[in-house]
């Protein structure tokens, strides 16, 4: 048994540890609220443009005009190309392991093509170098609150591969935040733009220049807005995740603290009873 001294010792640490992790779980909380209304704000735009694009795609056009739009077009996926987005720090529990491993099985399900993959946030960067993936660009310290313009140059990068020819697909793998308990690693793909079903029919629009010009200018941000809500959903999700795990460190330190303590007690008992013990045995001595 470890003596008095010894678990007074580790009681000092561990309660150290424990207003650690109080504090780093209080922060987590008020930035987790701030993430949480950016990404609830921004879901309503991005699900609007999204209609819009529909709206827009559903407009009668010839074969001709359609071929004006090669972020629309699909062909065979001979290369794939990836967008990992994960959090450039840690001590987030399981988030950044169940990301890691989505992005692996995105890799595995493309066995029969190669994949590209863009990294955004430091785990996802370290996790595909050191696997050896062949990793065309990173960009690490996007921030708390990224702007539009921070993600545009990860679209550019996107955009060109696809335009070039260099990879036949895009995907992105993030964490979607769902609730304060639940972050749940998704993919969605972002090239070629997937058109989605108008909610109405036969209705004749006006606009201005004319359909494909309006189509030609708003794809390209509609891919902007997709990384956009994708960093903002990583951001929620990050301290979020990082919140309840400060918060299972915390109540975990306590409850180790108590047993400690009742540790203590018991050695400091013994550490009594034989010193009674002794000077039981020492006064007998005396007698005899």
């Amino acid at each position: 048994m470890a003596s008095p001294r010894e678990i007074r010792r580790r009681i000092r640490s561990v309660r150290n540890m424990s207003q650690i992790t109080r504090a780093m779980e209080m922060v987590a909380a008020s930035k987790m609220r701030r993430a949480q209304d950016r990404v609830t704000a921004s879901r309503p735009y991005s699900e609007r443009l999204r209609e819009f694009i529909a709206d827009l795609s559903s407009q009668k056009m010839d074969a001709e005009e359609l071929s004006r739009f090669p972020l629309l077009a699909e062909r065979p996926v001979k290369t794939a190309g990836m967008i990992l987005i994960t959090p450039d720090r840690g001590l987030t529990g399981a988030l950044n392991g169940n990301l890691l491993r989505r992005g692996a099985q995105f890799i595995r399900d493309e066995a029969d093509a190669p994949v590209k993959v863009i990294a955004v946030g430091k785990k996802g960067r370290d996790f595909m170098a050191r696997t050896g993936q062949d990793m065309i660009a990173d960009f690490i310290g996007m921030g708390d609150a990224p702007l539009l313009d921070d993600v545009r140059p990860i679209a550019t990068i996107a955009i060109d591969e696809f335009l070039s020819g260099g990879v036949d697909a895009v995907h992105m793998v993030y964490p979607k935040f769902v609730n304060t308990l639940t972050q749940q690693p998704s993919v969605v793909q972002i090239l070629p733009i997937e058109r989605p079903e108008s909610q109405y029919e036969d209705v004749d629009y006006i606009f201005e220049p004319d359909p494909t010009a309006v189509l030609q200018e708003i794809l390209p941000r509609y891919v902007e807005v997709l990384l956009y809500q994708g960093l903002l959903e990583t951001v929620a999700s990050f301290y979020s995740a990082q919140m309840v795990a400060m918060r299972n460190a915390t109540d975990n330190a306590k409850e180790l603290s108590s047993e400690l303590e009742l540790s203590y007690n018991k050695a400091r008992q013994a550490q009594i009873t034989n010193e009674v013990a002794e000077i039981a045995a020492g006064a007998n001595a005396f007698r005899t």
